[in-house]
């Protein structure tokens, strides 16, 4: 579904990401690893629009989407939540997830006077989509609460949900289980395999908590300065001496450990 075709991104002197390629499979959860500083977040933020590469190539479904805006991909099906959440803190859960949806009838003056018969129709189907997200989370009981009351993980469940109010084909998850504590964080894995297999998304995700990309994750791709070092099972990456040394800076007989 993606292809990254030899992807570079400078800042100034500082070689962010350098001469990156990889590819994500339909219908795969693709897990990102690598140590701070390795280049993950950049390369998240080329893909999905936020920055305009130095130089490379990205391409969703053969189609070619280097330095698309945001607003453009979203309408591809490329969707991308955030390591802090970006909830809107004064409008309920519910009203969050129904305002994802774009090109609704009631933004528009003209149709908020003269056609509130279709703007009361496509607001009900809104809702009722918005429900149907909250159920599928396990979250009705904060259906109503403002969101900005809501822990860490429930604001990454939220961000979850609002991928799901669009017909999204790839989403970029960095780090979603960052400050979420274990029952929630096996919610949120629950709900990202669910939709995996029951509903066809294909998922990347940046992530440090090795449990959890060994869970949902195969393969697991791991980028150290910038570029890709190597991939494979999770397993096979945690065994591999280039990726403990990338993580540790030691050798496997040195340092027989899995990176975490």
């Amino acid at each position: 579904m993606i292809k990254v075709d030899d992807l570079c991104m400078y800042f100034g002197g500082i070689h962010a990401v350098e001469h990156a390629s990889l590819e994500i499979e339909t219908g795969s959860i693709t897990g990102l690893i690598g140590p701070n500083g390795a280049g993950k977040t950049t390369l998240f933020n080329v893909i999905a629009g936020h920055y305009q590469p130095t130089s490379g190539r990205v391409y969703l479904d053969g189609e070619d989407i280097t330095g698309l805006p945001p607003h453009d991909l979203f309408g591809k099906g490329l969707l991308r939540t955030f390591q802090i959440a970006h909830e809107f803190s004064s409008l309920s859960v519910r009203e969050n997830l129904m305002m994802v949806p774009d090109s609704q009838s009631g933004e528009t003056l003209w149709d908020a006077w003269f056609h509130r018969a279709r703007v009361r129709k496509e607001e009900a189907a809104v809702r009722r989509k918005a429900d149907e997200v909250i159920e599928f989370l396990e979250i009705s009981h904060v259906a109503d609460e403002l969101a900005g009351n809501l822990s860490g993980g429930q604001k990454k469940l939220l961000e979850l949900g609002r991928t799901m109010m669009v017909d999204a084909k790839i989403v970029f998850l960095d780090e979603v289980g960052a400050g979420v504590n274990r029952t929630l964080l096996g919610t949120i894995g629950d709900a990202i395999e669910r939709l995996n297999k029951e509903r066809g998304y294909t998922f990347c995700m940046i992530e440090h908590d090795m449990e959890f990309i060994t869970r949902l994750c195969d393969p697991v791709i791991v980028m150290a300065e910038g570029t890709v070092l190597t991939q494979g099972t999770a397993e096979a990456v945690k065994s591999d001496e280039r990726v403990i040394e990338a993580y540790l800076g030691t050798g496997l007989k040195n340092k027989p450990k899995a990176p975490v």
